[in-house]
Parts: C-alpha cells; structure tokens; sequence
C-alpha cells in the first residue's frame, strides 16, 4: 500500500463534479483516506506550486486555485501515485486518453479538474503541506 495526494480543483468544484471524481476514485481501488474541503490562500497556493514560481503560468495557477474551493485529499491503495496519474491523465486534456478525468472533465491545460503529485517525494511533501498525521484515517 502507498498513498498520494490528490485535490479536486475549484472547476470541478463549481461545476458540481467533486462526488463524480470521487466515486471514479473509489471504483478505481484507490481508498480515501483524508479529504477536506478549503478556500486555498493566496500564500497557501504560491507555497504549494513554489517550483513553478519562474514559469510564465505561475500567476495565473495561483490566481486560480484561490478562485473557489477545491477538495484536498490522501488516496491510499496500491501503487497510489502512478496509479492516480493514470486515472487521472495528461495535464492537456486535448493529450489525455479517452476515459481518463482529465479528458471527459477538464476545460483546459490549466481548469484541469484534477491534481495529482507527480512522485513519491512529492506526495509525501504535499500530503503534509495539507494534512496532520491525525488527520490521516
């Protein structure tokens, strides 16, 4: 068993999507061990996208994922993160495979719907960047 990080970004959010992509998860194996609903601060979203700081997009990801709500989660299950991504797909949905969230769900590269960590290590660092040990069931 390993664990990932997930968030249901606010599109989806607002488009009413979040029980949708949180059944998919559940139907894909994968369980959800902690998940919360909050407004990310301004501060909160430039911490948690830092390496993208000098990428042209960084204001514009920030400027969205403070928008509205999304929905922070720990997904446990085997092989967690690559399994995640897979459900999930590319970040342009126009790449994505055909029955992936990104594809059916996704506006665009950045309204993506879904985010999910990219690594081990990444997981790890997002999962406490969000959650305390307790909050983990």
């Amino acid at each position: 068993m390993s664990r990932t990080f997930a968030i249901i970004k606010p599109d989806a959010v607002e488009r009413s999507l979040a029980g949708r992509i949180i059944s998919r998860i559940e139907s894909e194996g994968l369980r959800i061990v902690a998940l919360k609903r909050i407004y990310m601060t301004r501060k909160q979203a430039e911490g948690f996208y830092a390496e993208h700081r000098e990428r042209p997009f960084f204001g514009s990801l920030t400027d969205y994922m403070c928008s509205g709500p999304c929905y922070v989660a720990v997904l446990e299950g085997d092989n967690a993160q690559p399994r995640w991504r897979e459900i999930m797909g590319a970040t342009n949905p126009a790449d994505a495979d055909k029955g992936t969230i990104r594809k059916e769900l996704a506006v665009d590269p950045e309204k993506n719907s879904v985010h999910g960590s990219d690594s081990e290590d990444s997981a790890s660092r997002e999962i406490s960047y969000f959650f305390a040990d307790i909050e983990i069931a």
